[in-house]
Protein backbone atom coordinates (compact mmCIF):
# COMPACT_ATOMS: atom_id res chain seq x y z
CA UNK A 1 0.00 0.00 0.00
CA UNK A 2 1.21 3.69 -1.09
CA UNK A 3 2.04 6.00 1.97
CA UNK A 4 1.64 9.42 1.38
CA UNK A 5 5.22 11.43 1.73
CA UNK A 6 3.62 14.71 3.47
CA UNK A 7 4.08 16.65 6.29
CA UNK A 8 4.08 14.77 9.44
CA UNK A 9 0.55 16.08 10.26
CA UNK A 10 -0.66 13.90 7.29
CA UNK A 11 -2.17 10.19 7.10
CA UNK A 12 0.65 7.84 6.50
CA UNK A 13 -0.75 4.24 7.04
CA UNK A 14 -3.61 2.11 5.13
CA UNK A 15 -5.81 2.69 8.48
CA UNK A 16 -5.81 6.46 9.16
CA UNK A 17 -6.08 6.87 5.14
CA UNK A 18 -9.26 4.94 5.34
CA UNK A 19 -10.60 7.01 8.24
CA UNK A 20 -9.89 10.44 6.68
CA UNK A 21 -11.46 8.82 3.51
CA UNK A 22 -14.66 7.38 5.95
CA UNK A 23 -14.85 11.12 7.66
CA UNK A 24 -14.98 12.85 4.45
CA UNK A 25 -17.85 10.45 3.02
CA UNK A 26 -19.56 10.79 6.19
CA UNK A 27 -19.77 14.65 6.14
CA UNK A 28 -20.35 14.75 2.22
CA UNK A 29 -23.68 15.94 1.26
CA UNK A 30 -23.29 14.72 -2.20
CA UNK A 31 -21.54 11.79 -3.90
CA UNK A 32 -17.51 12.45 -4.01
CA UNK A 33 -16.05 11.39 -7.03
CA UNK A 34 -12.96 9.84 -7.22
CA UNK A 35 -11.39 13.15 -8.52
CA UNK A 36 -12.73 15.00 -5.19
CA UNK A 37 -11.36 12.60 -2.84
CA UNK A 38 -7.67 13.11 -4.44
CA UNK A 39 -8.57 16.19 -3.46
CA UNK A 40 -8.52 15.83 0.15
CA UNK A 41 -4.83 14.22 -0.16
CA UNK A 42 -3.68 16.80 -2.18
CA UNK A 43 -3.94 14.91 -5.46
CA UNK A 44 -0.48 12.73 -3.93
CA UNK A 45 -2.54 9.26 -3.91
CA UNK A 46 -3.41 7.72 -7.04
CA UNK A 47 -6.96 6.61 -8.42
CA UNK A 48 -5.88 2.48 -8.23
CA UNK A 49 -4.73 3.35 -4.41
CA UNK A 50 -8.08 5.04 -3.85
CA UNK A 51 -10.22 2.66 -5.15
CA UNK A 52 -8.35 0.34 -2.98
CA UNK A 53 -8.99 1.85 0.11
CA UNK A 54 -12.74 2.61 -0.85
CA UNK A 55 -13.15 -1.44 -1.59
CA UNK A 56 -11.61 -1.80 2.03
CA UNK A 57 -13.62 0.31 3.84
CA UNK A 58 -17.05 -0.87 1.63
CA UNK A 59 -16.09 -4.35 3.15
CA UNK A 60 -15.53 -2.95 6.61
CA UNK A 61 -19.04 -1.64 7.26
CA UNK A 62 -20.82 -4.49 5.33
CA UNK A 63 -22.38 -5.60 8.64
CA UNK A 64 -23.13 -1.46 9.59
CA UNK A 65 -26.44 0.02 9.53
CA UNK A 66 -24.69 2.85 6.84
CA UNK A 67 -22.89 1.23 3.46
CA UNK A 68 -20.79 2.79 1.17
CA UNK A 69 -21.70 2.71 -2.17
CA UNK A 70 -20.47 3.77 -5.49
CA UNK A 71 -22.94 5.73 -7.44
CA UNK A 72 -22.79 7.77 -10.92
CA UNK A 73 -21.59 10.71 -9.53
CA UNK A 74 -19.21 9.46 -6.71
CA UNK A 75 -18.80 7.41 -3.70
CA UNK A 76 -21.63 8.51 -0.59
CA UNK A 77 -22.66 6.68 2.97
CA UNK A 78 -26.23 5.76 2.61
CA UNK A 79 -28.58 3.91 5.46
CA UNK A 80 -29.03 0.07 4.50
CA UNK A 81 -32.36 -0.24 2.16
CA UNK A 82 -33.58 -2.35 5.26
CA UNK A 83 -33.71 0.31 7.75
CA UNK A 84 -35.15 2.70 5.73
CA UNK A 85 -38.80 1.96 7.06
CA UNK A 86 -37.28 2.76 10.45
CA UNK A 87 -36.23 6.26 9.71
CA UNK A 88 -39.65 6.97 7.47
CA UNK A 89 -41.22 6.74 10.79
CA UNK A 90 -39.08 9.87 12.13
CA UNK A 91 -39.55 11.55 8.94
CA UNK A 92 -42.96 10.80 7.16
CA UNK A 93 -42.34 11.93 3.98
CA UNK A 94 -44.53 11.62 1.21
CA UNK A 95 -42.90 10.84 -2.18
CA UNK A 96 -44.27 12.89 -4.88
CA UNK A 97 -46.47 10.99 -6.87
CA UNK A 98 -45.84 11.23 -10.77
CA UNK A 99 -48.53 10.55 -13.25
CA UNK A 100 -48.53 7.48 -15.65
CA UNK A 101 -47.55 9.75 -18.52
CA UNK A 102 -44.37 10.93 -16.33
CA UNK A 103 -43.54 7.68 -15.08
CA UNK A 104 -44.14 6.10 -18.99
CA UNK A 105 -42.00 9.05 -20.95
CA UNK A 106 -39.18 8.59 -17.99
CA UNK A 107 -39.17 5.04 -19.09
CA UNK A 108 -38.47 5.55 -22.50
CA UNK A 109 -36.06 7.89 -21.99
CA UNK A 110 -34.13 5.44 -19.26
CA UNK A 111 -34.53 2.45 -21.74
CA UNK A 112 -34.05 4.15 -25.27
CA UNK A 113 -32.41 7.25 -24.50
CA UNK A 114 -31.38 9.48 -26.20
CA UNK A 115 -34.63 9.97 -27.95
CA UNK A 116 -36.61 12.89 -28.95
CA UNK A 117 -39.71 13.95 -28.15
CA UNK A 118 -41.01 12.75 -31.62
CA UNK A 119 -40.02 9.23 -30.48
CA UNK A 120 -41.83 9.01 -27.42
CA UNK A 121 -44.71 9.71 -29.26
CA UNK A 122 -44.53 6.64 -31.89
CA UNK A 123 -43.54 4.76 -28.92
CA UNK A 124 -46.49 5.85 -26.32
CA UNK A 125 -48.77 6.84 -29.44
CA UNK A 126 -50.04 9.83 -28.04
CA UNK A 127 -48.62 13.33 -27.76
CA UNK A 128 -46.81 14.21 -24.80
CA UNK A 129 -47.48 17.37 -23.28
CA UNK A 130 -44.79 19.86 -22.41
CA UNK A 131 -45.14 19.77 -19.14
CA UNK A 132 -44.55 15.92 -18.52
CA UNK A 133 -41.18 16.72 -19.84
CA UNK A 134 -40.35 20.23 -17.83
CA UNK A 135 -41.92 17.99 -14.73
CA UNK A 136 -38.56 15.87 -15.51
CA UNK A 137 -36.03 18.12 -16.23
CA UNK A 138 -36.98 20.41 -13.56
CA UNK A 139 -36.34 16.99 -11.11
CA UNK A 140 -33.03 16.69 -12.68
CA UNK A 141 -33.88 13.23 -14.47
CA UNK A 142 -33.48 14.00 -17.79
CA UNK A 143 -31.69 16.45 -20.08
CA UNK A 144 -31.21 17.80 -23.47
CA UNK A 145 -27.76 15.74 -24.40
CA UNK A 146 -27.83 17.09 -28.33
CA UNK A 147 -30.20 17.37 -31.41
CA UNK A 148 -30.50 14.88 -33.83
CA UNK A 149 -29.66 15.72 -37.24
CA UNK A 150 -32.82 15.47 -39.09
CA UNK A 151 -34.89 18.70 -39.90
CA UNK A 152 -35.76 20.73 -37.29
CA UNK A 153 -33.21 19.40 -35.60
CA UNK A 154 -34.75 17.95 -32.69
CA UNK A 155 -33.69 17.80 -29.26
CA UNK A 156 -32.03 14.71 -27.65
CA UNK A 157 -32.95 13.66 -24.61
CA UNK A 158 -31.36 11.38 -21.71
CA UNK A 159 -31.13 10.69 -18.26
CA UNK A 160 -28.64 12.57 -15.90
CA UNK A 161 -26.56 11.64 -13.19
CA UNK A 162 -28.90 13.13 -10.58
CA UNK A 163 -31.35 10.36 -12.22
CA UNK A 164 -28.70 7.21 -11.63
CA UNK A 165 -27.74 8.71 -7.84
CA UNK A 166 -31.77 9.10 -6.95
CA UNK A 167 -32.20 5.02 -8.17
CA UNK A 168 -28.81 4.44 -6.48
CA UNK A 169 -27.11 3.12 -9.99
CA UNK A 170 -23.93 3.87 -11.57
CA UNK A 171 -25.20 3.53 -15.09
CA UNK A 172 -28.38 2.64 -17.11
CA UNK A 173 -26.85 -0.61 -17.61
CA UNK A 174 -27.96 -1.52 -13.94
CA UNK A 175 -31.79 -0.95 -14.75
CA UNK A 176 -33.48 -3.95 -14.32
CA UNK A 177 -34.27 -5.61 -17.94
CA UNK A 178 -37.49 -4.25 -19.49
CA UNK A 179 -39.62 -7.28 -19.55
CA UNK A 180 -39.48 -7.12 -15.55
CA UNK A 181 -40.58 -3.67 -15.89
CA UNK A 182 -43.45 -4.91 -18.36
CA UNK A 183 -44.98 -6.99 -15.63
CA UNK A 184 -44.36 -4.30 -12.96
CA UNK A 185 -46.50 -2.38 -14.84
CA UNK A 186 -49.04 -4.94 -15.74
CA UNK A 187 -49.25 -6.43 -12.35
CA UNK A 188 -49.90 -2.64 -11.65
CA UNK A 189 -52.76 -1.96 -14.04
CA UNK A 190 -54.40 -4.87 -12.61
CA UNK A 191 -54.52 -3.47 -9.17
CA UNK A 192 -55.69 -0.62 -10.05
CA UNK A 193 -58.77 -1.55 -12.63
CA UNK A 194 -59.66 -5.21 -10.73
Amino acid sequence: MAELNTDSNSPKSPGELKRVLEAVLLAAQQPLSLSDLRKVFADEMGSDVLRVLLDELRLEWAERSLELAQLASGWRFRTRAEFLPYLERLNPEKPPKYSRAVLETLAIVAYRQPVTRGDIEDIRGVTVATQIIRVLEERGWIDVVGHRDTPGRPALLATTKKFLDDLGLRSVTELPPLEIMNQTLDLANAQENP
